[in-house]
């Protein structure tokens, strides 16, 4: 009889030691399928924010609370308490991540519409053989022969045919390509440009902008604007070409065309805004529109310059910033 009474009772035993383990098997896999899900997000949404990556969680940013190393005695810690802690960490990640990625995307819409603002108007462009006035001469595009001495003027093959005459070798026509004279520039102005010697060193590109510079240097804007498109057409991947399309636009500035030297200003500040002249060039920007009395466009400008160079502001530029500044009234 004893024996009977006993046995509930050691099933009962049982039944509550086995309880415990059962509710702890069911914990664990429910904080694993919520580690799972909330990983796959963060995967996801991390390929969206920094495309390109290799698809790895970013390790945690999250430093635990108690010290590395336990000391004697102290109980470890329960593997559903270092899953909920993983949890955290990914959900902290998650939320850092969402927070980056708005902030990427209004930086880059506020960006979009400064650059919609500072595009010049629309405007026809003078044809590349229409003549211009500078410096009481007129000239036209034909003379880059002349500033160059024909060793990098570009010709129509015809004209260079007819100079050299029938059956002339490669040679002859070069020769006869550096004696064709612009027949609508002073033969003072033609001496002139002539003067100005043309670098011949190891860097024939390096030659062909710093013979654009001295042009510039010397005043022929026209001509110095011509020796800067030929370097860029001969030279696209240069080092100089952040100096070059920054010198161009201050060709045609001071030259008194504003729609092309905007043009150029914004082109080298589009190109990279990390180039050598990107800063220059956005600065004259804002100088060529307070010259156009766009004050819009030359505060957009400013604004813009002080956002992405305040090194510059305060240190190359900033006598230039200021004096532009000045110029204009900003809300």
């Amino acid at each position: 009889m004893i024996e009977l009474t006993k046995r509930p009772l050691l099933l009962a035993l049982v039944v509550m030691a086995a309880a415990p383990a059962l509710a702890q098997s069911t914990v664990d896999s429910s904080a694993e399928v919520r580690l799972r899900k909330v990983e796959a997000e963060v995967r996801a949404l991390q390929s969206k924010v920094f495309p390109g990556g290799d698809g790895k969680l970013f390790p945690a940013q999250v430093q635990a609370g108690s010290p590395a190393a336990l000391s004697g005695g102290a109980p470890a810690t329960t593997p559903v308490a270092d899953m909920l802690g993983r949890v955290d960490a990914v959900e902290a990640q998650l939320a850092r991540l969402t927070a980056q990625g708005e902030e990427n995307a209004n930086k880059l819409a506020k960006l979009e519409a400064r650059l919609e603002v500072l595009a010049p108007a629309p405007a026809v462009s003078a044809p590349a053989a229409a003549t211009a006035t500078a410096g009481g001469g007129e000239t036209t595009s034909t003379n880059l022969a002349a500033m160059s001495g024909g060793a990098s003027a570009p010709k129509p093959a015809a004209a260079v045919a007819a100079a050299a005459g029938p059956g002339a070798t490669p040679a002859a026509r070069g020769a006869a390509a550096s004696k064709i004279k612009p027949p609508a520039a002073s033969a003072q102005r033609v001496a002139a440009v002539r003067a100005i010697a043309k670098p011949a060193t190891s860097d024939a590109g390096d030659d062909e902008y710093s013979f654009g510079y001295r042009l510039w240097e010397a005043k022929f804007y026209p001509e110095a604007q011509q020796q800067l498109k030929l370097y860029l057409d001969k030279y696209p991947r240069h080092s100089r070409l952040s100096y070059a399309r920054n010198l161009l636009g201050r060709a045609f500035l001071d030259d008194g065309k504003t729609d092309e030297a905007a043009r150029w200003f914004l082109a080298n500040y589009q190109a990279s805004k990390s180039g050598d002249r990107a800063p220059d060039s956005l600065l004259l920007l804002a100088e060529t529109m307070r010259l156009r009395k766009d004050t819009n466009r030359a505060c957009v400008a400013l604004a813009q310059f002080a956002d992405d160079y305040p090194r510059e502001a305060a240190g190359r530029l900033k006598g230039q910033y200021d004096a532009t500044r000045a110029g204009v009234k900003c809300n």
